[in-house]
């Protein structure tokens, strides 16, 4: 909830924990609501934030008593997510998760703004309630039809990528597990790096090299437990590039203490499983083991190997192991096949051994007499494509196998 309240700019001078059942006045006890109120003075606290989601009628109460605005973590999460934001896709799916919950909590909040302005609570005075209610309904059409013309755009890029050939990998993880220093480690890219949590909010793709197997390899919004259903439902089009890849990198903080990183590697797969993405194969890379002893790093692998599947422990800030993760991932890229073949020479044949080199892994083009001998590697359902090509231009076959690893 801390390091929630600090990647929202947000500095934290004092905290209060309670456990009993909840009140629903002020979802904490009567007296605690008074200690609260005399740490906001004692501090000069301008904001309260509850770990616990709030009804508009709590939030109402509490800011009476205390005299600061009170939000929750869903809030919370969406003013973080708000000064993430750097896309329109990604700016109008908050403004959507956002306005969902308006759209429950509207008549509440129209009746509690007509008792008084209280902090959190302005502003919504003059709307009669079903007006209100109405407005909000028609921006989520808006937005909802906005969205739906990028998901479209977003359908034929990735049909476009499956026109090529290419197979996929999907970065996931907690936030802030360093997915997006891996993704530049292994372009070469420089998307936005942070120590803070939810620095990604939209996917970036990018062509990568498996020691001759071109792959793509795609940067994702990153998980957190207890995040809102209506902020999974937002997302769910950039969890999408997930549901299509070939093959999962899950990315996973190892500094971290042992019981934090077993929480967020079962709510990682969680995740995986409730997006439709259970059936991919998974690679685990342990990231940031520059923090860590050789036999810290070991021992942690040793306490997490039946929960994490096909472990690499690596360094993306300092390169440690890429070598070896770059293997891993082309090893569970199982799904190639290797074509050799020969073809006439002429222009038309140049122009299609430079269209393989631009859209398969070609490892071998030989030159003699008037033909050209090419050995390449695809997907089987791409090769049989090229194959197709290679009899309009008069080639023969030499063998079709599948690589040893």
């Amino acid at each position: 909830m801390e390091s929630l309240a600090e990647s929202a700019g947000y500095t934290v001078v004092g905290k209060i924990e309670q456990i009993r059942k909840a009140d629903p006045k002020y979802q904490i006890g009567r007296g605690k609501v008074r200690e609260l109120a005399k740490l906001v003075e004692e501090t000069g606290a301008e904001k309260i934030i509850f770990d616990n989601f709030l009804k508009p009628v709590q939030a109402y109460n509490l800011a009476k008593e205390t005299g600061v605005e009170v939000i929750d973590r869903f809030q919370l999460i969406l003013e973080i997510f708000a000064r993430r934001a750097s896309t329109t896709e990604a700016k109008l799916q908050i403004e959507l998760a956002r306005l969902k919950r308006e759209l429950t909590r509207a008549k509440e909040k129209v009746r509690l703004a007509k008792m008084g302005e209280q902090p959190g609570f302005m502003g919504l005075g003059a709307y009669e309630v079903d007006v209100y209610y109405e407005t909000i309904k028609r921006h989520i059409h808006t937005i909802q039809r906005k969205l739906k013309k990028i998901r479209e755009k977003r359908k034929l890029h990735r049909r476009r990528r499956i026109e090529l050939g290419f197979s996929s990998i999907s970065l996931a993880g907690y936030t802030n597990a360093g997915k997006s220093s891996l993704f530049n480690a292994l372009t070469r890219e420089q998307v936005p790096v942070d120590n803070a949590l939810f620095t990604t909010l939209s996917t970036t793709t990018r062509l990568i090299n498996l020691y001759g197997r071109k792959v793509l390899l795609t940067d994702t919004v990153g998980f957190i437990d207890r995040l809102p259903i209506t902020l999974i439902e937002a997302f769910h089009s950039t969890l999408e590039e997930t549901i299509f890849s070939d093959l999962i990198l899950l990315v996973v903080d190892i500094s971290e203490p042992l019981t934090d990183i077993e929480r967020k590697i079962s709510y990682s797969l969680d995740t995986i499983h409730k997006i439709g993405a259970s059936g991919i194969p998974i690679v685990t890379a342990f990231n940031k083991i520059d923090k860590l002893s050789k036999k810290e790093v070991e021992h942690k692998i040793e306490s997490l190997k039946e929960l994490a599947p096909n472990p690499v422990p690596i360094s993306a800030l300092y390169g440690i192991n890429l070598d070896i993760l770059k293997y891993e991932l082309r090893r569970q890229l199982k799904n190639y096949v290797q074509v050799s073949f020969s073809v006439p020479m002429n222009s038309e044949t140049m122009s299609f051994i430079s269209w393989l080199y631009n859209n398969t892994n070609v490892h071998v083009v030989k030159y003699e007499g008037n033909y050209a001998h090419v050995v390449f590697e695809a997907v089987p359902w791409f090769a049989d494509k090229i194959c197709g090509q290679v009899k309009k231009l008069n080639g023969t076959f030499e063998k079709v196998v599948v690589p040893a690893e």
